[in-house]
């Protein structure tokens, strides 16, 4: 098991692979160079480049992560959607802080988001639940998401029911599936540096919704 784990990169490793890249630009809006990355984002990584963990915490205050996908980006903040009753949901509920990290190895890059939720209209929930696959409409309406399932069968017997009971039409969005918006009240980014000397610059603002933000470079 060891042999698995590669030893810290030597100098030599460091000049035949990375180049120094520019430092972060602290006077930029933190939510333009974010879609600026996530762009760059898309053209690099092999797959999923709007994939973020999500983290919360449950009702005695331990820590839960998992990765779900971004699937919306303004200047409110950044949007996912779930079923509601879900482990994460479900957490959330109890406590609305959260953070995001988003971690694009092929760019040796990270950002780190915190901030408290939001559940987002029903206009925007239907919206999205609308582009989605047919079978994964139905499958909304099949999963008890993060509750016991005995036997993959039964999923399988339940997506079935839910296409026999929709036969003809179009899966609405169940009222127990909608989305989340993360406002963010800080957000770092992070950017690799030869020798772990890395770039990272963290924006803050006073309250969510406040336009001005502050910036500040972090020791590696």
């Amino acid at each position: 098991m060891p042999d698995l784990i590669p030893p810290s990169p030597s100098a030599a490793d460091y000049a035949a692979t990375q180049s120094a890249p520019p430092p972060l630009d602290s006077a930029q809006d933190p939510l333009a160079l974010f879609s600026a990355w996530l762009a760059e984002a898309y053209g690099a990584e092999p797959n999923d480049p709007n994939a973020m963990t999500l983290s919360t915490v449950d009702e005695v205050g331990a820590p839960d992560a998992r990765i779900v996908l971004l699937k919306d980006l303004d200047d409110r903040g950044f949007t996912f959607f779930t079923n509601l009753e879900s482990a994460k949901a479900v957490e959330l509920a109890g406590d609305h802080r959260a953070a995001l990290t988003f971690h694009w190895k092929s760019l040796r890059r990270q950002v780190r988001v915190r901030g408290v939720v939001e559940r987002v209209s029903d206009a925007e929930a239907d919206a999205y639940f609308a582009t989605r696959a047919r079978i994964s409409r139905l499958g909304a309406w099949a999963s008890e998401q993060s509750r016991t399932l005995d036997d993959p069968a039964q999923l399988r017997e339940r997506l079935a029911e839910q296409e026999k009971r929709f036969e003809g039409q179009e899966p609405p969005r169940p009222p127990h599936w909608s989305g989340y918006r993360l406002l963010p009240s800080a957000i770092e980014f992070w950017s690799d540096g030869a020798f772990r000397l890395h770039d990272r610059l963290l924006f803050e603002r006073e309250s969510v919704g406040d336009s001005a933000w502050t910036a500040r470079r972090l020791y590696p």
